[in-house]
């Protein structure tokens, strides 16, 4: 299964390869030459997946996708390389393989890398609510969150992430036009409101104890793959993963509750159901971890509040990624909506949230 995915002294194998993204094909099939070279271009087929909001990926397979040995070929979106770390990408790729908890990586390209097709199917939204469903994806997550590295003490990436992004927004409005026929610049906050609301969070958020762990910190439903067979799931998609707060994550993840193309906020999970899936979430955690398994009543508590406070900041970070998308990107998405309905739960929850306390 290697499927030659070293190059030298162990480095991950890169193929001078560039992928149109109108017509894939082609270089598609000359890296398939390397990665798969007992396959027959005629028999080659591909899947094209239109879930995605940043990249292009497509699933090539001889036979059945859902075989063995199906590739994905993931096709980088448009300037995505002001604000994605490649390079980190393609490390966390091998440290969460390592750890049994991700797929392999076989090579990298001029504009994308392959991987390993993680079998199963995308999970559909209404499984988010779920129990058997959401306690499997609170398992997985508090597996991640365990992983520790030979290289602590390590970096918390979220302020400083979130300032790149705010400055990559001044820059664009402020060396670019803004699309034509664009209400984004009216609507959406002003640059020194937006740099006062991040201060702000920050001050709020560093106070609360949030431990700084292993996160994917982009769990929306086209990033976990539900397999009903052996009744687990798998995260996918390592762009943004890094090491971050541990309510980040879990917060992040409860807003997806709410979707991306037609996002709703009155979807977003139940107290109820956050504090069952809290749980779950604590019980793998602590166990992986090699504590007692047994959660209080207490601990769940502390880490509700502290996701709720921490869900503020996943609705600004990728309230401002919206921004950036809008001006750059070539796939076809309202992404001046989707920030609006960022920044717009955002302010209508921080009041609330800010005042939660964790005693």
């Amino acid at each position: 299964m290697d499927g030659g995915s070293k190059g030298p002294r162990g480095q991950l194998l890169h193929l001078d390869v560039c992928v149109d993204e109108q017509k894939p094909r082609s270089g598609v099939l000359e890296l398939l030459g390397r990665l798969r070279p007992q396959w027959k271009p005629q028999d080659i087929k591909m899947k094209v997946f239109t879930e995605g909001i940043t990249n292009q990926l497509m699933g090539c397979f001889v036979g059945s996708l859902q075989e063995l040995g199906a590739v994905l070929v993931r096709v980088y979106g448009r300037m995505t390389e002001l604000y994605v770390d490649r390079e980190r990408e393609v490390e966390m790729f091998k440290i969460l393989h390592s750890h049994n908890c991700g797929p392999q990586i076989y090579c990298s390209f001029q504009n994308g890398i392959c991987y390993e097709f993680v079998r199963g199917t995308v999970l559909d939204n209404t499984l988010l609510t779920q129990p058997a469903i959401y306690r499997l994806i609170a398992t997985e997550m508090g597996k991640i969150h365990s992983i520790k590295l030979e290289s602590d003490p390590v970096e918390n990436i979220l302020w400083k992430k979130m300032a790149q992004f705010l400055k990559l927004v001044h820059n664009a409005q402020s060396n670019t036009p803004a699309p034509h026929s664009s209400k984004l610049l009216q609507e959406i906050p002003s640059i020194e409101t937006l740099s006062d609301e991040m201060e702000t969070l920050k001050r709020h958020l560093s106070q609360i104890g949030s431990p700084t762990v292993l996160c994917h910190n982009d769990l929306l439903t086209k990033n976990i793959i539900y397999d009903n067979k052996e009744g687990m799931v798998r995260f996918i998609d390592y762009e943004y993963a890094d090491f971050n707060y541990q309510a980040f994550d879990i917060g992040n993840h409860f807003n997806e509750f709410a979707g991306t193309s037609d996002t709703d906020y009155s979807l977003y999970p139940s107290p109820e159901l956050q504090r069952d899936w809290l749980t779950a979430y604590l019980e793998s955690y602590k166990h992986s971890v090699g504590l007692e398994a047994t959660v209080t009543e207490r601990e769940v508590q502390k880490l509700y509040v502290q996701v709720c406070k921490f869900s503020l900041a996943s609705n600004f970070f990728w309230g401002l990624w919206a921004i950036l998308q809008a001006r750059y990107s070539s796939i076809d998405f309202d992404f001046e909506r989707y920030a609006m309905a960022r920044f717009d739960y955002y302010f209508e929850k921080k009041e609330e949230y800010f005042g939660l306390t964790l005693s």
